[in-house]
């Protein structure tokens, strides 16, 4: 495939793939963290996800209140994406033995970055809109605050100045180089989603 219409061809599957992939972390979340299902958001990802997630569901069960087979479902379509990356970019032999893992190391990437930017968001719209009821940053509150109080809590009182979002960062930025590092060392290409 020519170099050009194969760079087009890894946008489209990276495009395409990455806004579901991110759809499905966030139909996991909503689960985990017992946000609201009737946010107009939350009914959008459930629409979204319930074609592909409804028959994984009737095979692998939930587990302690998560959703398991939204699990499944990621790093399926992981792989699916991998596979179609390096088709278009003419791998060849296919690592089969390393995709499995470049699909896992995505898929935690890929909670780690909507953690980063979830953050980053909640913490401009303090400054922008405190008291904001807009749907999108309730569901992204009720996300992100599971991970944020107890280290909230650990840390002494700041006089109303919260360095928790620095804590959870610089954690964030520690597990992507672990990543990274993983997944080099596994031979991973660069347009793996999620790394």
């Amino acid at each position: 495939m020519g170099s050009t219409a194969a760079q087009v061809g890894l946008l489209l599957v990276n495009a395409v793939a990455g806004f579901f992939l991110f759809i499905i972390v966030v139909r996991f979340l909503l689960q985990a963290v017992r946000a609201d299902f009737y946010n107009p958001i939350s009914q959008f990802v459930i629409k979204a996800t319930n074609p592909l997630l409804i028959p994984v569901r009737k095979m692998i069960p939930g587990f302690g209140g998560y959703d398991v087979a939204a699990l499944v479902l990621l790093v399926a379509v992981e792989l699916v994406a991998i596979i179609l990356s390096l088709l278009i970019m003419d791998y060849s032999p296919l690592p089969v033995t390393n995709i499995a893992i470049w699909a896992l190391l995505g898929g935690v990437g890929l909670f780690l970055k909507l953690y980063f930017w979830g953050i980053l968001i909640m913490i401009v719209a303090s400054w922008l809109a405190p008291q904001s009821q807009n749907p999108a940053l309730v569901l992204l509150r009720q996300i992100v605050e599971p991970v944020m109080k107890p280290i909230r809590k650990m840390l002494p009182d700041m006089g109303g100045l919260d360095i928790s979002p620095i804590i959870v960062f610089l954690a964030i930025q520690v597990l992507e180089v672990i990543l990274i590092g993983m997944a080099r060392s596994s031979g991973a290409p660069g347009f793996i989603i999620g790394l």
